[in-house]
């Protein structure tokens, strides 16, 4: 909606929100590019979002609705049409007898809310200004649920995938894959499937065959949910669909295989990588979903403070020299990764990347993926990157002792390397390093800190608080040193100087109908572990994981366990998703 450009900044500048000199560069940039003053506002961060919605409505005297996290009535939201309500961005949420209350980006589109109160003249329309997130959480709620699609699907038109089963299992030929994926039941199966995958966020689609159907799971937030039983008699036509997306071999069903497609709608634009494995039943596929317009995080949005995001950004200060990431898959590693090449992106140095797939596209840093089939490994292609003049290499993970040893002498040669291990903590990375056949002396020349971390769920709506008691304290003592944990959490102000384990003050999640986990998103617990002298020393007489941690540990170096802890204890997450993730 239109608010005065001048009445806006006055009441911006009376409220110590924003520079005048700022408010004039927006201005200015919002007439060179047509678009509205307050999405520059927005877009340059010199406010958010919700708040400059709140001062419009107040300015132009229509009532705000936050209904980013409204879960709006079926009854109520069919009032308008699915797509009056896209193309209008207007939405139908609360009705009391004849008065409609209408969510609106722009409450003063008279058209749009004459049409609605032609269709039924009885209705009262109330509009309400609400901001895009809002609009785009109630269009997501038009999606019929997974059930009743697949009940649709599978009752009406399943029997069409009977006989192609039949046929394929009397001999399977190319042709009959190619038309069992390409029937209109199938198509619909796998798309839906898709669609709610990202409906509702899922990092990794499961299609699992067994002897009486199809199971199909989804990751969200690191946890398997099943979310749908299929006919088997839909396996072969459903593992063909996904074959023909990917352009992988049809009629191959003896040897795994990868692929990857892209899916692209108004709303969202996705890169799915595929694999496709050989099982007792027939093939296994896992999908991995990976938004293309994702921003990559802000090291600090992605849980690290204090003393480990000092100690990670004077390492990341340094022009040479190697910082690496461990974890196990799915733990945040590239993500991580992303961050810290987002501080380190600036027009003075050249930044190359080989990774395995390319998660997030980031302005001004040559990416490229990696390709087995073509001869292009991690190996491969940092022995180019080391060609192409870089300050800044990102290896997406380091797999062999040949990527290993490049990934080693780049660091020597005067870059700042960026990489992955798969390992458990921070201290293994280095006996890891030298079961790589990596010299420890050329470790303990390289190396500058080590990042171990893990993601775990944060809290979604109400939380339920509680105190530890004795049995708790007790069984915690196995996992970690309570007196330890007492004491970082006086330093860290969260217990006062005279409080004891038995104050320390935690949460859990209290399911709701929206949420009924009582979890939504995910933050990370770390361990950082910088190489100085003592853990250089260490490196160099081949020490083991549990003497490198130790040293660590002596030397100030805070372990996962700690980390989460004092997360649970700040209500960030639940002390037992902390040993959920550690434990396991």
């Amino acid at each position: 909606m239109y608010v005065e450009p001048q009445r806006l900044k006055r009441f911006l500048l009376d409220s110590n929100l924003i520079k005048e000199s700022d408010f004039a560069n927006a201005l200015d940039k919002s007439e060179k590019t047509g678009k509205r003053l307050g999405e520059v506002l927005v877009e340059d961060g010199l406010i958010g979002q919700e708040r400059l919605t709140k001062f419009e409505a107040y300015l132009s005297g229509i009532p705000f609705v936050n209904i980013e996290e409204e879960i709006i009535p079926p009854e109520v939201l069919n009032i308008i049409p699915e797509p009056i309500a896209r193309a209008h961005n207007i939405i139908a949420f609360k009705k009391k007898e004849n008065n409609l209350e209408v969510a609106m980006l722009d409450p003063e589109d008279l058209i749009t809310i004459e049409f609605i109160r032609k269709a039924d003249p009885l209705l009262k329309i109330l509009p309400r200004l609400t901001t895009p997130e809002g609009i785009k959480n109630a269009l997501r709620q038009y999606q019929a649920t997974l059930d009743t699609e697949f009940g649709d699907i599978i009752g009406g038109e399943a029997k069409v995938t009977r006989e192609d089963d039949e046929e394929m299992q009397a001999g399977e030929k190319g042709e009959e894959l190619i038309k069992a994926a390409q029937e209109l039941p199938i198509i619909r199966i796998v798309d839906t499937l898709l669609k709610h995958a990202i409906l509702q966020r899922t990092s990794d689609v499961h299609i699992e065959p067994t002897e009486k159907e199809v199971i199909a799971r989804f990751r969200i937030d690191g946890i398997l949910h099943d979310v749908m039983t299929l006919p088997v008699t839909s396996a072969a036509g459903i593992v063909a669909r996904i074959k023909v997306l990917s352009n992988l071999k049809l009629d191959e069903h003896r040897l795994p295989q990868d692929g990857r497609f892209k899916i692209e709608t108004q709303d969202y634009k996705y890169s799915v990588r595929v694999s496709v494995l050989p099982v007792f039943n027939g093939e296994k596929i896992v999908m991995r979903l990976l938004a293309e317009n994702t921003k990559a995080q802000t090291l600090e949005e992605l849980g690290l403070m204090g003393r480990d995001f000092e100690i990670i950004k004077r390492n990341l200060a340094r022009p040479t020299g190697m910082i690496l990431i461990t974890g196990p898959t799915g733990s945040g590693k590239t993500t991580t990764l992303y961050a810290m090449m987002g501080i380190l992106n600036t027009p003075n140095v050249n930044i190359s990347t080989v990774e395995d797939p390319i998660e997030y596209r980031m302005p001004r840093i040559n990416q490229t993926q990696v390709n087995a089939k073509i001869g292009l490994t991690f190996a491969s292609g940092l022995r180019a990157l080391v060609r192409q003049d870089p300050n800044i290499i990102m290896v997406g993970e380091i797999r062999d002792s040949e990527t290993a040893g490049l990934a080693v002498n780049a660091a020597l040669t005067g870059h700042l390397v960026l990489s992955t291990l798969h390992t458990t903590e921070a201290g293994g990375a280095i006996p890891r390093l030298i079961d790589m056949k990596t010299e420890p002396f050329l470790i303990s020349s390289t190396l500058n800190v080590i990042i171990a971390q893990r993601l775990v769920r944060g809290f979604h709506g109400a939380k339920e608080k509680y105190k530890l008691n004795k049995d708790d304290i007790d069984n915690l003592s196995k996992y970690c040193d309570i007196a330890r944990i007492v004491d970082l959490l006086r330093r860290e102000k969260v217990l006062k100087p005279k409080e004891n384990e038995n104050d320390i003050q935690l949460c859990r999640p209290k399911p709701s109908k929206e949420v009924p986990s009582g979890y939504k998103g995910r933050i990370g617990i770390f361990e950082v572990l910088p190489v100085n002298d003592a853990i250089k020393e260490l490196i160099t007489k081949k020490a083991s994981t549990k003497e490198i941690t130790e040293q660590a540990i002596k030397d100030g170096m805070r372990t996962m366990m700690e980390d989460g802890f004092i997360k649970a204890a700040k209500g960030l997450t639940s002390l037992e998703e902390v040993l959920r993730v550690i434990i396991e």
